[in-house]
């Protein structure tokens, strides 16, 4: 056998079977797979759930966070999306008063929260 079922890898690692399909399905690793489609686990996607699960605890931080900065990696246009809102300075929209200001956000927030029909 060239590696370890879904469930055998879940026993040596310590993350559970559901947790190894999630953490494929964030694209942080991809087991290959048997002539039957099986998950097959070999040392190197060992390798990368141990080294997972150490940067998770130096860092303290999520699978979620793991995932998304390998996202940012994957696709450029939500990487310039994430960097323009990142960059962007909060600016008073013209024609609204200083003293207006906060009751025009509100007003934005309830209109988006009360969907198209409000708009």
């Amino acid at each position: 056998m060239a590696g370890l079922t879904i469930n055998e890898a879940a026993e040596t690692t310590g993350w559970s079977a559901r947790m190894l399909r999630y953490i494929e399905r964030e694209g942080l690793i991809e087991p290959a797979r048997s002539s039957s489609g099986y998950r097959l686990y070999g040392p190197e996607e060992l390798q990368r759930l141990r080294t997972l699960r150490e940067l998770l605890a130096e860092h303290e931080i999520s699978l979620g966070d793991v995932g998304f900065a390998a996202r940012l990696r994957r696709e450029s246009e939500l990487r310039g999306a994430v960097e323009t809102w990142l960059a962007a300075e909060p600016r008073r929209p013209e024609g609204v008063t200083a003293n207006d200001w906060l009751r025009f956000e509100q007003q934005k927030h309830e209109r988006l929260l009360a969907g198209p029909a409000a708009a």
